[in-house]
């Protein structure tokens, strides 16, 4: 093949992967706001901005809109604090030991298959395997990243802080939404079983990310609403990326 052309095929796949990736950050730009706007109200109210006049048609309808979010916050509140309430009541011993043992296993799980993937890939000069490695550890680490922007961003209190009813095992800390936990879990959990489409791959790896997010809510330290939160952006952020590292 001429050089000219091998150099043309090599800029054509560069600009598709460059073209990939553009696609995959604002996708998952779009997927951050659709899945913190139902939790943002208190952010975004206290932010003042200059408002044109309104006719009393759009002012009416305004205000609709604002009482029926208030209506939806309120019942998501209402629904997390009863459930962790609830919850902490059925705490023992045993339970809260497999708890926090699961809630710890995701830094050993998140990161250690990637790493085990490279080394086997490595070993046995199999270029799927890493690149299978690739996948599941940027999943996780972009999933990472993107969680602790939302973090930053609209600053949900923890369900401890937030309510003195709620006691949880310890005090985590940062901000609640979305949780990292089930991100993360649920991030390399979609990773994996899209590279190994097995079900013997992909039972287990829901299931731990399951529990692993089950336990976040059984420690007290997440409501239900930012578990479903981070397991959706996770499960939606490896789904995106799959095409990009292919």
């Amino acid at each position: 093949m001429p050089l000219i052309e091998q150099y043309n095929i090599h800029h054509t796949n560069i600009i598709m992967k460059i073209s990939k990736c553009t696609r995959l950050i604002n996708a998952l730009f779009v997927l951050q706001v659709l899945i913190a706007v139902p939790f943002a109200g208190n952010v975004f109210g206290q932010v003042k901005t200059e408002e044109q006049p309104k006719t009393p048609e759009q002012t009416k309808t305004t205000t609709q809109v604002k009482v029926q979010a208030a209506q939806v916050n309120n019942f998501v509140q209402r629904f997390d604090d009863r459930f962790l309430i609830d919850l902490a009541l059925e705490r023992n011993d045993g339970e809260t030991k497999k708890m926090l043992f699961l809630s710890n296993s995701l830094g050993y799980v998140a990161y250690g298959i990637p790493v085990a993937l490279m080394a086997g890939g490595i070993v046995r000069h199999d270029s799927q395997m890493r690149q299978n490695a690739l996948y599941v550890g940027s999943s996780a680490a972009i999933t990472l990243g993107v969680t602790l922007l939302m973090k930053t961003v609209f600053k949900r209190r923890r369900p401890f802080v937030q309510n003195l009813k709620i006691v949880a095992v310890y005090n985590a800390g940062s901000t609640s939404f979305p949780s990292g936990h089930a991100s993360t879990s649920f991030a390399v959990a979609t990773a994996l079983s899209r590279a190994y489409p097995k079900w013997y791959v992909i039972v287990p790896s829901y299931l731990w990310a399951g529990s692993v997010s089950y336990s976040r809510m059984y420690l007290g330290v997440h409501y239900p609403s930012d578990v479903f939160g981070g397991a959706l952006l996770g499960t939606t952020t490896s789904l995106l990326l799959r095409p990009a590292i292919k």
